[in-house]
């Protein structure tokens, strides 16, 4: 049975990746992930997908100097908003979330 402060720890990890990046669910993994599955699953989820966006806007940014990235950038940036916010309200309730086209680095 999930408790509210899953849910909302869950969402948290999503969510604060719009004002801090990776760091907000990087932290909020190492200090959950032995106490919850829950918001381990999320977190290391949302850590992944916020490394998977630095590697794409890093090509982006590379591939501007041919200028494709400056098309690349802005739908990485849209895309990337509208993946947290679906993520975020799928946490809240209570549901799994896999982002797609992530590099799952941390398992």
């Amino acid at each position: 049975m999930l408790t509210e402060e899953d849910k909302i720890l869950a969402l948290l990890s999503h969510i604060l990746c719009l004002i801090v990046g990776f760091l907000a669910p990087l932290i909020i993994w190492l200090i959950k992930k032995d106490q919850s599955v829950y918001i381990s699953e999320h977190a290391q989820e949302s850590l992944n997908f916020q490394i998977s966006v630095i590697i794409y806007s890093a090509v982006a940014g590379i591939l501007c100097l041919v200028f494709i990235g400056f098309l690349l950038l802005p739908l990485i940036g849209i895309a990337t908003l509208i993946l947290i916010i679906i993520a975020s309200i799928k946490a809240y309730r209570g549901e799994m979330y896999r982002y797609p086209l992530t590099i799952r680095l941390i398992k």
